[in-house]
């Protein structure tokens, strides 16, 4: 078993080299996913395994699914905005993170009023704002901020350490042992 967590330079050439060489991979690295079809067409050719995500904390998971949910309520609210902020340490390297690339495409993927998401302020009404901040010693805050001029609807998730990582990279393997085919986290903690 194979845990890959190196990053976007790597990432893809590691699985790779895993596939072609039956190691089943658990990868968690972000900025490659370009290329991520050609990793799932390769394992499916080599009849091997793969579990990617953007994150593997459990608590994200299940954030990414408040979200979803939150994201299909608020979708016919047209008085309401939403914009994603994520903050982490200043040595991350990929910006927005993975998580917040994620929580946009839930977004996305239900909003019939926002086409795409932006790294910076957005100016047309058709963006979704991811706002990235880099801050020394902070493992990683998400939040996802609905608002309007009457209220404010705010989900977000705090990492305190990289424990929650570790350990869900480890469930990965454990689930990923003796499997054939491509996974998530999703079929990981049965969501």
């Amino acid at each position: 078993m194979a845990i890959e967590f190196t990053g976007p330079e790597s990432a893809f050439d590691n699985i790779s080299k895993c596939q072609e060489a039956g190691i089943p991979v658990v990868s968690g690295s972000t900025g490659w996913l370009d290329r991520y079809e050609e990793a799932v067409w390769n394992c499916k050719q080599s009849g091997g395994a793969l579990l990617y995500a953007s994150n593997f904390s459990i608590g994200v998971n299940i954030f990414f699914e408040i979200n979803k949910r939150l994201a299909q309520l608020m979708a016919p609210q047209t008085e309401y905005d939403v914009e994603i902020e994520e903050t982490h340490h200043t040595q991350k390297k990929d910006t927005p993170s993975g998580t917040a690339i994620t929580l946009a495409a839930e977004i996305l993927e239900v909003n019939p009023f926002k086409k795409k998401w932006v790294n910076h302020t957005a100016t047309r009404k058709d963006e979704l704002q991811v706002i990235s901040r880099r801050i020394d010693s902070v493992v990683g805050t998400h939040k996802v901020r609905y608002h309007s001029e009457p209220d404010e609807i705010e989900i977000t998730h705090t990492a305190h350490n990289r424990k929650g990582f570790a350990l869900g990279a480890v469930l990965a393997a454990e689930y990923l042992a003796g499997r054939v085919g491509v996974y998530n986290m999703k079929d990981v903690l049965g969501l």
